[in-house]
């Protein structure tokens, strides 16, 4: 009897609660390379829950299937597009530089180039929503659809046109905007202690530190609105009409589901409509494929540790992975390697190269004892989760300011390319963090703080976007301060009234008594 009540009670409460079985339809909007495994994962998780998904893709997508047992997809086709080559080589030539293998003169061409050929990115994926919204077939089709949202990932820009275009509401799945990161866009964000991307500093910044972070901002604001300016204004003024104002347009989304926590990031001002998710896409570790388990079980009481510089280098000089593998093979703990260049000619007997692996679930193995990585965004939030203390290589993008933050909290210890295969550093770093027992104990206690949440991040993130549904948008979450100009959000015709209020109170008395001098004086030369 009480059983029956129970069941009676959660069906109860289950119909009570909103949406939680109420099927919604999804318009996605991804950004795609590794900005898509993280994407994938919420659509899983969304389509778990009853709501249809239709991803927008291209033609020239590398990682976005079209076919798949969750979503549907609507292929638009482009002309041009950017691939896993084009990524690779930067990140190869950025790799060269750091270790002295081109001058300063030509990463200066090519860092200036870069510039350019940022904005030439942001035109290829900007090909996409356009030729979309351009296409009548293709509109009818979304039209037909009957969205309820559009879920975009900010680092491309056509989201939020696609979204006003539609008459849509809007959730983000963000870190960055198109050139800046997110917070700079949409939060009170003071320079002084919030470090740049790029910057390499922490929270603490000296005199000299904060003058080089405002420079970095400015440069990146320029940038941005440079870029947006230049490619997605147009686009604005094309399909939504002369009057819409893109940078306005694009930081108006109802929910900003910002894929980092206070955990990992500096504590920072933020708004009433931004849900942080960080370390959503992790989760316990499954079993691993049995060659796998047989190899890690191998390692005895030694443990193993693993190794990926990410999904952009595959592959590496010959010299430098010949002495990455001649170091793994001094060690007594098992390896795993990512790798998909030519096998080293050094390579131990207990070093395991791959081309894929289960990096979460490897690293939620009791057996895991350390990780060396690249510093990418997943990987550092899964090395959170799991506890597992990191070896730190950034190669570029954003990777070394996410390691400094582990490093700034005593859990993982950076090495420069250029600087790692000297002297032994490679290994001593890897020796120092396997043996100093504060390594993984902050990197524990930053993993039980993470867990550590009333709601865990992805249910988080699925309450809010179907509340966005549910209502229709979230306007009551969004401040005022995107409306404004800059010079009244930042008070400066408020600062101007009053000086010149301040100045005329200064001055009226001077001008008072001297006009008062001058009237006592004429009137005594008279008499005289």
């Amino acid at each position: 009897m009480m059983r029956l009540a129970c069941c009676c009670g959660a069906l109860l409460l289950l119909s009570l609660a909103p949406g939680v079985c109420e099927g919604r339809n999804i318009l996605v909007l991804p950004a795609d390379g590794s900005h898509w495994i993280n994407m994938d994962v919420l659509l899983q998780a969304l389509h778990s829950r009853g709501h249809g998904l239709t991803v927008v893709r291209s033609n020239a997508s590398w990682y976005i299937r079209e076919e798949s047992s969750y979503y549907t997809t609507v292929t638009v086709p482009v002309t041009r597009g950017i691939d896993q080559a084009f990524i690779t080589n930067v990140g190869l030539e950025n790799l060269k530089f750091q270790r002295g293998d081109i001058s300063w003169m030509e990463f200066l061409r090519t860092a200036v180039g870069m510039i350019g050929l940022f904005a030439e990115i942001q035109e290829f994926t900007a090909e996409l929503p356009s030729t979309l919204l351009g296409d009548a077939e293709l509109v009818t089709q979304i039209k037909g659809g009957k969205f309820d949202l559009v879920l975009g990932d900010p680092c491309w820009g056509g989201a939020a046109i696609v979204a006003k275009y539609f008459n849509l509401p809007l959730v983000y799945n963000v870190r960055w905007l198109v050139a800046v990161e997110a917070h700079l866009a949409i939060a009170p964000s003071p320079v002084s202690y919030i470090p740049i991307t790029g910057s390499g500093y922490t929270d603490r910044m000296t005199f000299l530190q904060r003058v080089q972070n405002m420079l970095l901002y400015t440069i990146g604001r320029i940038q941005h609105n440079w870029v947006n300016g230049g490619v997605y204004q147009k686009m604005c003024e094309r399909y939504l009409g002369p009057d819409c104002d893109y940078l306005q347009l694009m930081i108006d989304a109802d929910i900003w589901l910002m894929r980092m926590d206070f955990v990992f990031e500096y504590p920072r001002p933020t708004m009433p409509n931004v849900v942080y998710m960080g370390g959503f896409q992790c989760q316990p570790a499954k079993p691993l494929p049995q060659h796998l388990e047989d190899f890690v079980q191998s390692s005895a009481g030694h443990g193993f540790l693993i190794m990926s510089l990410g999904t952009f280098v595959t592959e590496l000089p010959a010299d430098l992975a010949n002495y990455i593998a001649a170091t793994f093979a001094k060690l007594p703990q098992k390896v795993i390697w990512r790798y998909k260049g030519e096998k080293p000619a050094t390579l131990g007997n207990n070093t395991l190269l791959v081309d894929w692996m289960p990096q979460n679930d490897l690293l939620g193995h009791p057996k895991i004892k350390l990780f060396v990585a690249h510093g990418g965004t997943n990987g550092v939030q899964e090395a959170i989760y799991h506890g597992v203390p990191v070896v730190g290589i950034p190669l570029f993008f954003d990777q070394y300011d996410n390691l400094l933050r582990l490093e700034d909290r005593g859990a993982a210890k950076i090495l420069s390319v250029a600087t790692m295969d000297k002297d032994d550093n490679f290994l001593k770093a890897i020796e120092e963090v396997l043996t100093e027992p504060p390594y993984r104990t902050n990197m524990q206690r930053l993993s039980g703080l993470h867990r550590d949440q009333p709601i865990a991040p992805m249910d988080s993130a699925l309450f809010w976007i179907e509340f966005v549904m549910r209502h229709k948008g979230a306007a009551h979450l969004k401040a005022q301060s995107y409306r404004m100009p800059w010079f009244s959000y930042y008070s400066v015709d408020v600062a101007l009234l009053l000086t010149g209020a301040l100045l005329l109170l200064l001055v009226a008395p001077f001008i008072f008594f001297r006009c008062l001098c001058a009237a006592v004086c004429k009137r005594k030369a008279k008499r005289d």
